[in-house]
């Protein structure tokens, strides 16, 4: 590329420049357990930094037998697929009707929704402790699925309701006129053109729910029903912690978020380029 003014090119090059240092000082943390992963406990400590002596690879054996990694893992996963899944369904069914159905009451109820996202939900812990005990719901995943999905509710109202309104009413008016019902309109029609916004609630919640160390800590009591965040803290012993061990359990405990945000960025760049009205 020429550069017609020299100042837009040293403020391209001091521009880039400031982008690679700040990736460096981020992947720096994510080497560093990588490496630490595949070290011994006494070849950590002696160089932390430095690359490992030998490559221990029993330590990721170890954190998902021994530890019963597997067991938390799986816990994991099944909460955050149900609870994304259930986000996604109800939020947009929900957005599209704010969208795109007139009724009365239909700026009251998008108000409502919006006001969740002035309330965090840890504040409310107290309710919702007596409330998931009342319905007997403790120490069951089904308690962190339905906190998760009310909790992510308003802010994916509130996306999703922006996408549906900047959908041209020309394909709903289409598709009615040859005899397409509601439910035709929303699921073969309208979904598929909010995939961005779609993609974004499900990487934004689902990190939240894969993350999550507060609600399980609180309703989970069974060591079998723990989740991960929750269970890597039995890698934290009162007089000593296996370092290595948990370094190999936080680096498989990063692997279905780095997957799932590829998988959904692609989902995100596929869906800018349609939808267009023809």
């Amino acid at each position: 590329m020429v550069w017609r003014n020299p100042r837009l090119k040293w403020a391209a090059i001091g521009f880039h420049a400031v982008l690679i240092i700040y990736a460096l000082i981020v992947m720096f943390p994510l080497l560093t357990m990588l490496l630490g992963s595949v070290k011994s406990t006494r070849d950590l400590f002696v160089n932390p930094f430095g690359w490992p002596e030998q490559f221990v690879w029993a330590n990721y054996v170890r954190a998902w037998t021994e530890a019963n990694f597997a067991i938390y893992f799986k816990n994991s996963l099944y909460v955050t697929v149900v609870s994304t899944t259930s986000i996604i369904f109800a939020s947009s069914m929900a957005a599209f009707v704010l969208a795109r159905i007139k009724f009365k009451a239909n700026a009251w109820v998008h108000g409502l929704f919006i006001a969740g996202l002035v309330v965090p939900s840890r504040l409310a812990i107290i309710p919702l402790f007596l409330l998931v005990r009342d319905l007997g719901l403790m120490n069951k995943h089904l308690a962190l699925i339905l906190i998760y999905t009310g909790g992510a509710m308003p802010f994916a109202i509130f996306l999703l309701t922006t996408f549906f309104r900047q959908v041209p009413n020309e394909l709903a008016e289409a598709a009615t006129v040859e005899g397409a019902g509601t439910w035709t309109i929303y699921w073969r029609i309208m979904l598929p053109l909010v995939r961005p916004a779609l993609a974004t609630v499900a990487i934004f919640e689902a990190l939240h729910a894969w993350n999550d160390f507060f609600f399980p800590l609180v309703f989970l009591r069974s060591n079998k029903l723990m989740t991960v965040p929750v269970g890597l803290s039995v890698f934290f012993g009162e007089y000593a912690t296996d370092w290595s061990t948990l370094f190999a359990a936080l680096t498989i405990s990063i692997l279905p978020v780095i997957v799932l945000f590829i998988f959904m960025s692609r989902q995100f760049i596929a869906g800018l380029t349609q939808g267009a009205v023809k």
